[in-house]
Order: C-alpha cells, then structure tokens, then sequence
C-alpha cells in the first residue's frame, strides 16, 4: 500500500489577526515548538507515508520549504502551487490527478489540514490505520470528531448512533444555530466534520466523474496547462480560475453513498479562535497562558497574551478577567474571549481601508531572508534585512528613493552600478536614487543590515527588479 501524505495550506486565517496575515497565514505561526504546517506534515509521517503532496499558494512555496528543511526529517514533497485560493473541491481533485499522474490510482490518501492541532498523535495513527483500512475497500473516509459543545462553526454529520466503530454517513449538515446544535448534541447521532479525509486517488475521481464532473474536468484542464519545474506544479491563472469555487462536502461528500466516518480517538482543534488558541497552551494556576518572561500579571485571571517584538518587551496586565491580548510591532488587538470571533469584522474594516497589517505581517518573510520596518516617518524609513547564507535579492533600481546600507552582521557583496563591493559589519554603502543595485550574503551566518530610506515614495511597490534568482522579474 502506498501512503500519501496530502497537505492542504490555504486561508488566511483572519480570526487570528494580528498574529496571521494573508502574507504569512495560520499555518505558518507556531503552537508549542513548531508551526501548525509542521505538525500536520509530522502526523502524515507518524501514519508511515512515504510521500507528501503541499497544496499552497504560489507566495507561499518558499516559506513551506523553509519549513520542511528546518524539520528533523525533511521531507521530499511535491508542490501545487494556486495563483489565487479556491477551496478544498478543486484543491482535492488537482492533488487526486496528480497523484495518479505521479504515483498510481490505487495510492491511498490521507489529506489534512495544515491549520489543525492534535496533540495525540498516537490516537491519530490508530485512527488513520482504519481509515487506510476502509480506504482500500473503496470508501471515501471522513474522520469524524465526537462533538463535547453546541459549536454552531464547525459543519456535522450525522451516523445511526456516535460510537468506538466507523459506519457510513446518514446526512450533512452545515454549521447550525446555537439551538440546533444543542439538539444535535443530545441526539448522540453527530459528529463534527474534521475536514481531515482519507481514500484513494481512483476513489475520489470516480466519485467527481459521477457527482462533481464540472470539477474533475476544470481541474484536468488546469493540470493539463500547468507548467512543472522541479517538484512544484504552477497552474495558469486563468484556467486555474475557471474551477468551480466549491468544498469536498458540497461537490462530493453529500452525494456519494460510499462515505464512511471514522471516529476519531483523539483530540482536535481547528484553532479558529484565539480561545482556541489558548485552550491548545498550559495555563497557570489562575487560567492564564502567556509568556512569564514578558508578562508581569497582577490579579488577573483566564486572560492569553502573545507578545511578538523585535526586542525585549514587557506587558503588565492588573485586573484583567478573560481578555485576549496580541500585541505585535505594527498592531495591538485587545478583545474579550467572548467576542473573539468578530476578530474577523476588525479585519474586513481594515481592508476596507487598505491598511498593510492585513496583508504583511510585522516581519516580512521573502525566499532570500526577511525584513521588518523599525520607524517611518514622511520622508524616510528605517528597516532590519536579513539575508540567509548563499542568497541574494534582486538585482534592482527605485524610482523615488536612495538608500543607505550599514551591515551590522556578516559579510556581504553590495553591488552599485557595476561595481562590487565587500562590506563588512560596521561598514556603510549609499544607494543613489535610480542606480541598480544587489545585496549578496556570501558568508557562513545569516547577514543583517540595517536600511534607511530617503526619499518622497517608501511604497513596496517602487522596485524595478532587472534580475532575480526566484523569478520575479
């Protein structure tokens, strides 16, 4: 049996702003000591699959490889890359395609969301071998979470009773009112759907030719114009868009009669919520969960903190009860755990006025290494670069502005015009208005400068790339 590993990294993941930006979305921030991302790419791991497929979009390739090679055990992977998201109908039926192009049709499945938790991944191996189990007999699997709340945000599905064995699927249902939910918990016969699945790559196609075929056919035909370089597949935006915009559930779950749930023997969170988020952390004796070395907390109680800073940064918080707090360097959100959901509303405001923090996060990540604004003020801005080992930006002019660079760590090739010039820590090179110019660490260690600059126009926007290794020009 041959196990793949189908990861789906897609949202934004707005109910977590400001930590998640659309730049540097919820399967990239950390939980404990890795990133969601990691963690779903372990669990497949742990259920022995030897290959991983990551549906993501194409701005996010590089940060999904800084994960993999940053993992214990780095994964070799393939990469469908979307130009734009669409949903979990399309995303499935490129990954089926592809596998069958790829590996064969009778390869089994198992497709996770790179934004869950589940802390037991033991529980979840146990689960998942029914679930390859049932996959080889020609069942479309679903795990199914046994629900402990009237959650009205999560969709459910209804069985004969909730118990220790896998049945088939009686009905869907979407995400019900509060009400509802409560009658759907007393019944005993609803799970939450996980939107974790597992199945074979001939299973899932045969099941969009006979219910979903307008999506099987959209997706075949944005695989057929797709262009392979390496291990990413990158799709053409048009034909990519031509694919309905549509979940498994409505496409296919709903109507196939070969849909079986398993229950799953372990604990989950979509950690949708910043609640969620604290739920997922140990908490102090009087249900705290932040930091104790930024945090200095005096008759408080059930309130999180996250403090993300450039440097060291203290937060003091006295007779707070059941707030969240996120402070980060360009947006501090202060909400109640009861109103945590409308998180969402304050980021629909926000693009609404085409305000950066939705898009970029504080610390800006690119292929080469990152960068973070310090201060601006009309007229200049003042920001941190720093360069991995071996890379290099784009060779580049500005229209509006000059720039002044000071390496403060590391040795680098700065080139101006054409001439290169070794800078080490300490030393300083200007960047006259309209010149092209490069930045090349060629050292062992990460390179850092700090960049000023001057000029009537500070936009993103205001760089004229002329070569560039990540094919960007």
């Amino acid at each position: 049996m041959r196990l793949l590993s189908v990861v789906l990294s897609g949202g934004a993941g707005s109910r977590l702003w400001p930590a998640s930006r659309q730049a540097f979305p919820k399967p990239f921030m950390r939980l404990g000591d890795s990133t969601l991302l990691q963690q779903a790419v372990e669990r497949g791991q742990a259920c022995g699959t030897g290959d991983l497929m990551v549906v993501t979009n194409k701005d996010h390739q590089f940060l999904t490889k800084d994960v993999l090679r940053q993992m214990s055990d780095p994964p070799s992977a393939t990469f469908l890359l979307e130009p734009r998201g669409r949903n979990t109908a399309p995303a499935i039926a490129l990954a089926a395609l592809q596998c069958e192009r790829q590996f064969s049709g009778d390869t089994v499945m198992l497709v996770l969301s790179a934004d869950h938790l589940v802390p037991d991944v033991e529980a979840f191996v146990a689960s998942a071998s029914e679930a390859f189990r049932l996959a080889q007999e020609g069942a479309l699997v679903l795990f199914g979470i046994s629900p402990t709340a009237p959650e009205t945000g999560f969709g459910y599905v209804e069985v004969e009773r909730v118990s220790r064995d896998s049945q088939p699927v009686k009905r869907f249902v979407e995400k019900p009112d509060l009400a509802t939910a409560q009658e759907y918990l007393a019944t005993g016969r609803y799970y939450w759907n996980s939107g974790m699945f597992c199945f074979t790559a001939a299973a899932i196609v045969s099941a969009m030719e006979l219910h979903a075929p307008e999506v099987l056919k959209a997706a075949r035909h944005a695989l057929d114009t797709a262009q392979t370089k390496g291990e990413a597949v990158s799709f053409d935006l048009h034909a990519f868009g031509l694919q309905p915009d549509i979940s498994i559930d409505y496409a296919v779950m709903e109507h196939a009669d070969n849909v079986r749930v398993v229950p799953a023997r372990f604990a989950w969170s979509d950690v949708g919520s910043w609640p969620a988020v604290a739920n997922a952390m140990p908490s102090d004796a009087s249900g705290n969960t932040f930091p104790d070395d930024q945090v200095v907390a005096v008759d408080t109680t059930g309130t999180h903190i996250q403090v993300e800073s450039h440097g060291p940064k203290i937060v003091a918080a006295l007779g707070l009860r059941d707030l969240v707090i996120v402070d980060t360097p360009d947006a501090l959100l202060v909400a109640h755990k009861d109103s945590a959901q409308q998180v969402k509303k304050v980021v629909d405001i926000l693009k609404a006025r085409k305000h950066e923090t939705v898009q970029l996060p504080a610390v800006v990540h690119r292929p080469w290494g990152t960068y973070a604004s310090l201060k601006e003020e009309d007229g200049y801005k003042v920001k941190r670069i720093t360069v991995k080992p071996g890379e290099a930006l784009s060779l580049q002019y500005h229209h509006q502005r000059a720039e002044h660079w000071v390496v403060v760590r590391g040795t680098a090739i700065v080139q101006i015009g054409d001439v290169e010039h070794k800078t080490l820590p300490g030393e300083y090179r200007y960047i006259p208005l309209k010149e092209k110019h490069r930045l090349t660490n060629i050292g062992q260690d990460e390179l850092v400068l700090i960049e000023v600059q001057c000029g009537s126009y500070l936009g993103e926007d205001d760089i004229v790339r002329l070569v560039d290794t990540y094919g960007r020009v």
